[in-house]
């Protein structure tokens, strides 16, 4: 796959393609159907197919502080696409001008003049241009004016639940992370670099590693979980029980995500990890002294075994 910042970067010569155009934050399975549906439809016209999406999160430029919580990072966001058979990721960084361009010169600039758009695939809520003034069926008619073909691609629901990055983010933030993983079609992913913490795991006999994440990071509600560790370099996973949360029993005020990795016993520290969390196992606690404290980790570990067997 083919990568471009921006889609000035577009090579000379280049010819018709299929594209599709979104935020796509979390590549959940409603953006795997309209990805998919426009490679599919790419390959059977025989062009190529084109992902673009933008950096920063559109929110921030047109409402700055209002960022959303990031579902995937932009190397895993990319990889995602990858995986689905794009032939080209094209990320336009969304400025304030590039905010305020007009729908009519979005369609103009980028599908047309740069892109040489054969077909558009978008999701039915579709938007576009400055304060969000285009929808698919005005894209309809700029493609009869600009030769090129629109089709919407279907919203994905389960039980009524329309898939969407906001929805996935209000089950994260909930803790529900078995309702997060059915709408992405995979566990939901957090990542962050290994560093030094307080060394109060190791001192009750649970060396945890203490992730520091993206700012932005939809880390999931306080609690403890079950979660699968993956360490770039090593195809195999490592069982994890992951506390996430204050401390609340030693008083502590700084939230942080803390992971212990069963059966191992290496140094982590400086690594960039990522966890899978597989299953919710409880809420935060306090207790009043280290014993209860103890007893209830060493169940913590055991369930943890248990939902990831």
């Amino acid at each position: 796959m083919q990568r471009w910042r921006g889609y000035e970067a577009a090579p000379g010569g280049w010819g018709r393609s299929v594209v599709t155009i979104g935020v796509f934050d979390g590549v959940h399975r409603g953006h795997q159907a309209t990805i998919g549906h426009a490679v599919a439809r790419a390959r059977e016209l025989g062009v190529r197919s084109v992902v673009v999406t933008f950096d920063p999160h559109p929110s921030e430029v047109v409402r700055p502080g209002s960022h959303p919580a990031v579902l995937s990072e932009a190397a895993r966001q990319a990889e995602l696409i990858e995986e689905l058979g794009v032939d080209v990721l094209c990320v336009v960084p969304f400025t304030p001008e590039f905010s305020r361009l007009p729908a009519e010169a979005f369609v103009h600039d980028i599908l047309v003049e740069h892109l040489h758009a054969a077909l558009v695939v978008v999701g039915e809520n579709f938007r576009f241009g400055h304060r969000a003034a285009g929808d698919v069926a005005l894209l309809e008619r700029l493609g009869r004016t600009f030769g090129f073909a629109v089709e919407g691609a279907p919203l994905v629901a389960s039980d009524g639940t329309v898939f969407s990055s906001t929805y996935i983010r209000a089950c994260v933030d909930a803790g529900d992370v078995t309702a997060a993983a059915a709408a992405l079609g995979r566990p939901h992913r957090l990542e962050g670099v290994v560093v030094r913490g307080d060394q109060r795991g190791r001192e009750l006999g649970f060396p945890t590693a203490n992730l520091l994440c993206h700012r932005h990071a939809a880390v999931p509600a306080d609690g403890i979980y079950a979660a699968r560790l993956v360490r770039r370099g090593h195809p195999q996973p490592l069982a994890a029980a992951v506390s996430i949360g204050t401390n609340p029993t030693f008083s502590g005020r700084e939230r942080r995500v803390e992971a212990y990795v069963l059966d191992f016993t290496g140094d982590l520290y400086g690594e960039r990890l990522a966890l899978d969390f597989v299953a919710r196992l409880r809420e935060q606690r306090r207790y009043d002294s280290i014993e209860p404290l103890i007893a209830q980790m060493n169940e913590d570990v055991d369930r943890a075994r248990t939902a990831l067997a």
